[in-house]
């Protein structure tokens, strides 16, 4: 009996002790440095399979590359309509009917935490431009109530979506390099994470955009980096 108890007891404070790892992990330090400040993430510091092997190795000073896409509105957005601003980046598709609505609904949420904010972004990168026209993005905006001023729809050619999507926000597999040019549109492999910028373009935070408990640590991080940032 005494044995059954210590066994019992030893059960409980493991399980604690992971469970302390675990929301420690997920929603308080992940991505913070010593001095509270949020980290700033490298390809080093990601998942080897979801970096080119032309930055594997960089381990600072990686920051997202210029870009030049449409939105649902039919104007050109590039890099310098993000300047000094801090943004979400995610990738998606209209037809997807798996994750990309909750990812969908959960940036509402962020949008209507930092609605008329000048400040931030939220940029939704297609990764089906063959059938996700501008006529397209606008009406799926519209069926999530976008600010067009805030939230970006944003299409392009498939390989530089896909380039962007691996060498600046390091969230592609390398599962299908070249389906870009051999391969159909379903080839392209999306992803969960939502992506935050800096208003100096480096990454600061990576969140499953299908959790809301990792939406609402990306929230909270928004806020931090607006202090860091001094755009409170």
């Amino acid at each position: 009996m005494r044995l059954r108890i210590i066994l019992f007891s030893a059960i409980v404070i493991t399980g604690m002790i992971i469970a302390g790892f675990i929301n420690k992990y997920y929603y308080s330090d992940d991505y913070r440095n010593p001095n509270n400040r949020l980290k700033i993430i490298n390809p080093t510091d990601v998942n080897a399979h979801l970096v080119d092997s032309s930055i594997a190795h960089v381990k600072e000073g990686h920051t997202i590359g210029d870009f030049s896409f449409t939105n649902q509105l039919g104007e050109e957005i590039t890099q310098e309509d993000t300047k000094g601003k801090i943004y979400v980046a995610d990738f998606f598709f209209t037809t997807c009917g798996g994750i990309c609505p909750k990812m969908t609904k959960q940036l509402q949420r962020v949008q209507a935490e930092f609605a008329g904010d000048e400040n931030f972004k939220i940029l939704s990168h297609t990764v089906f431009p063959s059938y996700d026209t501008v006529e397209v993005m606008k009406a799926y905006a519209d069926r999530f109530e976008a600010d067009h001023k805030q939230w970006w729809f944003l299409t392009g050619s498939k390989k530089d979506l896909y380039l962007m999507a691996r060498r600046s926000y390091l969230v592609v597999p390398d599962e299908n390099d070249d389906s870009f040019e051999h391969g159909s549109e379903s080839d392209f492999i999306h992803t969960e994470n939502f992506v935050l910028i800096d208003p100096d373009r480096r990454i600061r935070g990576m969140y499953d955009g299908t959790d809301p408990d990792q939406v609402s640590k990306l929230i909270k991080d928004v806020y931090d980096l607006k202090r860091e940032y001094k755009q409170e």
